[in-house]
C-alpha cells in the first residue's frame, strides 16, 4: 500500500519519537511504501523552531521526505497558521497514494487533499487531531478567527470526505465534536503511542540502567520528565516527595528534561537540600526510555505530555492530573490527583505499599494498559482496516 503522512498542520522532526516519526516507521517496518510531505518547519539542536530549505531525502524514519514551502502571497506571520504550501496538489498527483493521513486538523491544505480526495475517490483519507483548549484557542483573537472562523470553516467543507477523525485524546475528541463540529460517528480514540518492552528486554535495560544511577534493586524510582514549567507542578511533587521519610527503602526523585527559569531556582533549592533529588537533564528517546523503564512512578500532576504514554509502555505506575484525557489510562496501576493533598496521599500510598512489596499488581496493569491502547504495531493496522 502506498502511504501518505502530511505533516502540514504539525512539525515533522528528523530523530524524534513523536506520533508522525513512530507510524511512518511502523507503516515502513510493515511493508508499505511510505512518503512523508512536510513543511520546512523542524526542530534545531537547540530545541528551538527552524526553517530548513526545500528538498527530498532519505529520513531517519526510512521513508522518504518531501518539504515543501510556504506559497508567498500572505505575510511572513501569517504563513505559519494559514499553512498554505506550493506545489502539494502536484505531489499528490505523482505520488499517487492509497491512503493519507494528514496530521492535524488546521490548514489550508486540506482543501487541496479534499480536491485530490474529489478527483481519486478510490484514495482513503484519514486525519489526526491533536488540538484542544489545552494547547489551542486560548486567546480571543485565536479562538473566534483563527480556529472558529478559519480552521472550523475549512473542517465543514471537509468532512463528508473524511473517513475518520483520530483523536490522541478525549479532551481532543470532546474539542473536534463540540468547537469544530464534527459529527460522533466520525471521531475515534488513537492514543499516543509507545515502544513496548517484552519481559527480557525490559527486565536488562532495567537492571542496566538503574546500576548507572547508583540505584538498588528495591529502591523505590520517581521521575518527572519534559518542558518543565510552573504548569507542571513540579514544586508541587517535590513537596510531597519530601514528605516521605520514614519509607524504609531508599528513595529518589529524578527530574529528566529542561527547567523553565520560573522554577528553576525552586528546583535547585530541593536538590540543594535533599540528596535524594536529582537533575539529569534533557535526554534523547533511547536514554529517557531506558530511564523509564528504570522507574517504578512516573509523575505528571501538571498539564499533559507525551511521555505518559511512553511511561506506561516503560511499565511505570503514574501519578497525574485528574483529567478526562487521563482518564482511560488510569485504573489500579495509579492515581488521578487534583490537589496538593491528593499527591502527598498517592506518594505516601505508594510507599507504603512499595515497603510492604505490593507494586507488582499496579505495574502489571500499566503493562496491560500499554499492550491494550498504546503498541504502535496496534495502531498502525488501524490504519489499514
Amino acid at each position: 500500500m502506498k502511504i501518505l503522512h502530511l505533516c502540514l498542520s504539525c512539525v515533522y522532526v528528523d530523530g524524534y519519537s513523536y506520533q508522525e516519526n513512530e507510524l511512518v516507521a511502523q507503516n515502513v517496518r510493515d511493508g508499505h511504501d511510505v512518503v512523508v510531505i512536510a513543511s520546512t518547519e523542524t526542530i534545531g539542536v537547540d530545541r528551538q523552531v527552524v526553517y530548513v530549505n526545500p528538498s527530498e531525502y532519505l529520513g531517519t524514519d526510512n521513508a522518504r521526505v518531501i518539504r515543501l514551502p510556504y506559497r508567498k502571497i500572505w505575510p511572513i506571520k501569517f504563513r505559519k497558521k494559514i499553512r498554505s504550501y506550493q506545489g502539494l496538489y502536484k505531489q499528490l498527483v505523482t505520488e499517487k497514494p492509497d491512503l493519507i493521513l494528514f496530521h492535524g486538523l488546521c490548514a489550508w491544505e486540506i482543501l487541496t487533499v479534499i480536491k485530490y480526495k474529489k478527483n481519486n475517490s478510490a484514495v482513503e483519507l484519514l486525519f489526526d487531531s491533536h488540538t484542544d483548549f489545552t494547547n489551542s484557542a486560548n486567546s480571543l483573537v485565536s479562538r473566534f478567527f483563527l480556529h472558529y472562523l478559519f480552521y472550523r470553516s475549512i473542517v465543514k467543507l471537509s468532512i463528508k470526505h473524511i473517513k475518520k477523525v483520530l483523536c490522541v485524546s478525549v479532551s481532543v475528541m470532546e474539542f473536534a465534536r463540540d468547537f469544530y463540529g464534527i459529527p460522533e460517528d466520525k471521531i475515534e480514540f488513537f492514543p499516543l503511542g509507545g515502544k513496548i518492552f517484552d519481559d527480557a528486554e525490559y527486565e536488562v535495560i532495567r537492571r542496566k540502567v538503574r546500576k548507572e544511577l547508583g540505584v538498588l534493586d528495591h529502591d523505590l524510582v520517581f521521575i518527572q520528565t519534559g518542558k518543565i514549567n510552573s504548569s507542571k507542578k513540579i514544586i508541587e511533587s517535590l513537596i510531597s516527595f519530601s514528605t516521605i521519610r520514614d519509607c524504609k527503602l531508599n528513595s529518589h526523585f529524578f527530574i529528566v528534561g529542561h527547567l523553565f527559569e520560573d522554577v528553576k531556582h525552586k528546583v535547585q533549592n530541593f536538590i540543594a537540600k535533599d540528596p535524594r533529588i536529582k537533575f539529569l537533564g534533557w535526554r534523547d528517546p533511547t536514554e529517557l526510555r531506558g530511564l523509564l523503564a528504570a522507574a517504578d512512578v512516573y509523575v505528571q500532576p501538571g498539564t499533559q505530555s507525551a511521555t505518559m504514554q511512553m511511561s506506561l509502555c516503560c511499565r511505570c505506575l503514574v501519578v497525574l492530573d485528574d483529567v478526562s484525557s487521563h482518564v482511560p489510562f488510569v485504573t489500579t496501576n495509579g492515581w488521578l490527583v487534583h490537589t496538593q493533598e491528593d499527591l502527598a496521599f498517592a506518594f505516601n500510598c505508594i510507599s507504603k505499599e512499595a515497603e510492604e512489596g505490593l507494586l507488582g499488581t499496579r505495574v502489571c496493569q500499566s503493562a496491560k494498559i500499554a499492550g491494550d491502547l498504546l503498541s504502535y504495531e496496534k495502531l498502525a493496522a488501524r490504519l489499514y482496516q
